[in-house]
């Protein structure tokens, strides 16, 4: 941890060096610390603690994972003293602005030669969610990405997806293969057996009609399970 004035000194009374917002404009946004930048989204501690200090121990609370502060909601962000409605919406909006940057990087139609460019064009509009989706990678015939499909919105642990539809818009699609993709909310990457028959079916189904399943990914926070890669599929 980077050593800060006393957390009871406002901020204004640090050296200029030592302040997020002229650290910024001095060396860098790249200079800052998280709880840096958490502290000018901020902009004010209390009485009692500097926004640095706040930003701290906003981010201790998560164990400093920036994935885990994307997931609070305002309710539990104002829980923190020193947080009102205001704070709490801007740190909200930051860090979804942050996740559609992330997201939108995807979002050109990538080459698919592994699971791991499969997860890089699939796996940042899914990893944050606190419910499960599935989703879908139209690719052509030189695996290039045309398409993604959400099939299905479901609970914090399930989601339902009928093999028929998953098809149909992968006929609509003009997809040669396709890629299968849902998350898992609770972190647990491994493939439970309604995921596994699940893939199975969808794998059998698509060698009848000619339309290759290459992959099914599960995803989280803490990366991908490929039944590919695990010789599952």
């Amino acid at each position: 941890m980077e050593n800060y004035p006393p957390s009871t000194l406002p901020i204004t009374a640090w050296a200029e060096d030592d302040r997020p917002r002229e650290k910024l404009q001095n060396k860098g946004r790249q200079s800052l610390s998280d709880a840096e930048l958490l502290a000018i989204l901020l902009g004010s501690g209390s009485r009692n603690e500097s926004a640095v200090a706040l930003a701290q121990r906003i981010l201790s609370s998560v164990g400093n994972n920036l994935n885990e502060l994307g997931k609070r909601s305002l309710a539990e962000l104002m829980k923190f003293k020193g947080i009102g409605e205001a704070k709490a919406i801007t740190i909200a909006a930051a860090l979804e602005l942050g996740r559609r940057r992330q997201v939108s990087g995807v979002l050109d139609r990538p080459v698919i030669t592994s699971s791991s460019d499969a997860y890089q064009a699939i796996g940042p509009i899914l990893t944050d969610l606190p419910h499960e989706e599935f989703w879908m990678l139209l690719l052509n015939k030189g695996n290039k990405v045309i398409g993604r499909e959400k099939m299905s919105t479901g609970g914090t642990d399930a989601t339902i997806v009928d093999a028929k539809i998953v098809f149909r818009k992968a006929i609509e699609g003009l997809a040669t293969a396709i890629i299968v993709c849902h998350n898992h909310p609770s972190g647990n990457l491994r493939p439970s057996q309604s995921d596994l028959d699940l893939t199975r079916k969808l794998k059998e189904a698509g060698d009848i009609i000619g339309l290759k399943v290459l992959d099914h990914l599960i995803v989280s926070d803490g990366g991908y399970y490929s039944f590919a890669d695990e010789g599952v599929m």
